[in-house]
C-alpha cells in the first residue's frame, strides 16, 4: 500500500511538471467505491478501493433520526431490491435503514456481499488514508452540513488532506465552505442542462465560472462529454485558479482524453480495470 501511495504521489507531482495527469492510484477516484467489483456505496466497495490503493467517492444522506449514511438514490428502493421504498430523509436509521440489505440486489443477488447494510459516515471516514482522497458527495440541501461537521469532529482519521466534499446543490456548497472552510469543496455539474425550451443545452465556461463564484467552491467536478469539455474549456477554468475534475468515465480511451485535456482526477466505476489496461498498453 505504501509503495502504491508513493507511486501515485509521484504521478501527481509529475503531472504538475508536465501539465497533464496520467491514470494512477491517486488520479482515479472509485465511483461509489470499487462498484465494478462490490455493491455500490457499501463498506466492501470502499474497502476494496482502499485495499487496491485508490481513493473513492461516496454519497451521503441524513436519516429521519439524524444519522449521516451512505446511499445514492433519494429513496431506498433500488439497492434494497424493493425491500424498503421510503425516501432516505424519511426513513429511520435505527429502525429501518440499518436493517436493509444493500449487498444482494441485481447482479449481487446471492453473492458473498449479502447481507450488507448501508454504512454510516463515521465508518467510511475510518478508511481515510493520507495520500488518497475520499470524495464525499453531499446529496441533500444545506441542512445536513451541521451533522456532517459533528461527525468529523468526533473522529481523527479524516482530515482536509485526505477528504473533500462535492455537491450539485449550490446552497450546500456554500454552507460547507461556511461551516467547514478548511475542507475543499468541488461544485458538481453535468455537461448540459434543459433550457426553458426543454432542449438539452451544453454548459459553457461562463456557466461554470458563475457557479464557482456563487458557491465559493475550490473547483468543479464535471461530467465529461468530450464535445463540450474541450482542452480550451478546462484551461479557461483552471486559468481562473480553480481545479477541474471529471466524472464518470469507464473507458480508458476517454479517461486518457480527459487527462490530456487537463482533468486532475477522473471518477470511474472500474479503476483497477482501467489502470491494469493502461499498464498493459505501456508495457507493449
Amino acid at each position: 500500500m505504501k509503495t502504491k501511495m508513493l507511486l501515485g504521489l509521484a504521478a501527481v507531482a509529475a503531472a504538475g511538471v508536465l501539465g497533464a495527469a496520467q491514470p494512477d492510484y491517486a488520479t482515479f477516484i472509485c465511483h461509489r467505491g470499487e462498484s465494478h467489483d462490490a455493491p455500490e456505496n457499501t463498506l466492501p466497495a470502499y474497502k476494496t478501493a482502499v485495499d487496491r490503493g485508490f481513493g473513492f467517492e461516496c454519497d451521503i444522506y441524513l436519516s429521519a433520526d439524524k444519522r449521516v449514511f451512505t446511499f445514492h438514490d433519494s429513496n431506498l428502493k433500488r439497492t434494497t431490491a424493493g425491500a424498503c421504498t421510503k425516501k432516505c430523509a424519511e426513513a429511520s436509521w435505527a429502525d429501518e435503514i440499518s436493517k436493509v440489505d444493500v449487498g444482494g440486489w441485481g447482479k449481487w443477488k446471492g453473492s458473498k456481499f449479502s447481507p450488507t447494510r448501508p454504512a454510516l459516515l463515521e465508518e467510511v471516514l475510518e478508511l481515510a488514508v493520507d495520500g488518497r482522497q475520499i470524495y464525499v458527495e453531499v446529496k441533500p440541501g444545506p441542512e445536513i452540513v451541521p451533522y456532517i461537521k459533528a461527525v468529523y469532529a468526533k473522529q481523527k482519521k479524516a482530515t482536509n488532506k485526505n477528504t473533500l466534499f462535492i455537491a450539485f446543490n449550490r446552497e450546500t456548497c456554500k454552507e460547507l465552505k461556511r461551516l467547514m472552510p478548511e475542507y475543499k469543496v468541488y461544485w458538481l455539474t453535468s455537461s448540459g442542462y434543459k433550457g426553458k425550451d426543454k432542449k438539452w443545452t451544453p454548459i459553457t465556461v461562463d456557466y461554470v465560472l458563475q457557479g464557482l463564484k456563487e458557491t465559493g467552491a475550490d473547483g468543479v467536478d464535471c461530467h465529461f462529454k468530450p464535445e463540450v469539455v474541450t482542452a480550451d474549456f478546462i484551461k479557461a477554468i483552471k486559468d481562473k485558479g480553480y481545479e477541474f475534475h471529471a466524472w464518470t468515465i469507464d473507458s480508458l480511451d476517454q479517461s486518457l482524453l480527459a487527462f490530456e485535456r487537463g482533468a486532475q482526477t477522473v471518477t470511474t466505476n472500474c479503476a483497477k480495470k482501467q489502470l491494469d489496461e493502461y499498464k498493459a498498453r505501456k508495457n507493449k
